[in-house]
């Protein structure tokens, strides 16, 4: 970050910027690619460029990022309608319940107009679950029968990459625009990207700077997001192991109060569910907790985990976290859960 060459990225003169733009371009196999400060942002102006009317309806899961982790921007900032779709366990959309709440009466004046389907692969609240290849194929093919537009959250779109064997761009190609996230398990400090057409990405740019994104020397940032692209597909395949050790580890455990599948962890995320003698606030807070006899012994382990409800723990694995630290935090809950077993957990 201190070595980047930099300049004016408002006017398009960062050559690092210019750079991780192009290497994303080229990764999700759009035409063009813009530096954004973030997922929410990159997913505010996808729907901003797709939806180009107030009063607009966009088709997002009812579980999904956009609709329970963005403020419901899309309809504060660009007056767009969120519909709301059932969202099975694995991510997906219910398609039945999708093409139902397709409004295409539009010019009727007691109808809104239905211009966007919003996608997430990996899928964040159903614990890093990856949308297949032919069910992104089905959505596109319905989408392109009302003449819609698709945007996909893909903010771990690599995670979803590495579980299926595929480049980033097999995926992004049945959508119209595509968000990937330089952070989380990629392990940059800031940035996204969002990918698309040269065209869409022209009106992108202009949306970025009306939401006070346009940034000047942001090649300072850019390189560590470069960073972060020509080390992902290591780090990304040593998470998705982590995890998936992890949550084997949590079976062996077979505590009465905490459950995971490791069937269902595609990705970077293990989700712990809970039984009504422990919530996920509760765990979390001794997970996180040293006790005194740690201290003494010098042994503390502190691990930090998100509680998603009220009986439901997610724990996300990225390139800081390596084995030992996995086999430690699985240490730290097998103590905190021997309190709630009425027999030793071995």
């Amino acid at each position: 970050m201190a070595e980047a060459e930099v300049g004016d990225d408002v006017f398009g003169e960062d050559p690092t910027v210019n750079e991780i733009q192009r290497q994303a371009a080229q990764l999700l196999g759009t035409e063009d690619a813009l530096f954004v400060t973030s997922g929410t942002m990159g997913n505010l102006i996808s729907v901003m460029c797709h939806c180009n009317f107030r009063g607009a309806e966009a088709l997002i899961g009812d579980e999904s990022h956009i609709f329970m982790y963005e403020q419901g921007g899309i309809a504060q900032i660009a007056g767009v309608f969120s519909r709301p779709v059932r969202t099975l366990s694995d991510g997906s959309l219910d398609l039945q319940d999708l093409e139902s709440k397709i409004q295409h009466g539009f010019p009727d004046a007691h109808f809104g107009k239905t211009q966007l389907i919003c996608l997430e692969n990996s899928h964040n609240r159903m614990g890093g679950r990856v949308l297949p290849l032919s069910y992104m194929k089905e959505v596109r093919s319905i989408a392109d029968r009302y003449h819609l537009k698709i945007h996909l959250d893909g903010a771990r779109l690599l995670n979803a990459a590495q579980y299926l064997g595929v480049q980033p761009s097999q995926i992004a190609q049945f959508s119209d625009s595509v968000s990937l996230c330089l952070s989380k398990g990629l392990g940059a400090p800031v940035g996204s990207l969002i990918g698309g057409q040269k065209e869409f990405i022209d009106k992108a740019r202009r949306i970025r700077k009306l939401l006070g994104g346009g940034m000047r020397q942001a090649g300072v940032l850019a390189a560590a997001g470069i960073v972060a692209l020509n080390r992902a597909l290591e780090n990304v395949a040593l998470d998705h192991q982590h995890a998936k050790a992890f949550a084997l580890g949590v079976q062996a455990i077979a505590s009465p109060v905490c459950t995971t599948d490791p069937a269902t962890v595609e990705s970077n995320m293990v989700r712990l569910m809970l039984n009504d003698k422990l919530t996920a606030e509760e765990l979390c807070k001794q997970l996180g907790d040293v006790n005194q006899v740690e201290q003494d012994t010098k042994q503390g382990v502190s691990v930090l985990a998100l509680p998603v409800s009220l009986h439901c723990v997610r724990l996300v694995w990225h390139r800081d976290i390596s084995e030992q630290d996995t086999r430690l935090a699985l240490d730290k809950l097998k103590t905190v859960l021997q309190t709630y077993s009425n027999e030793k957990i071995e």
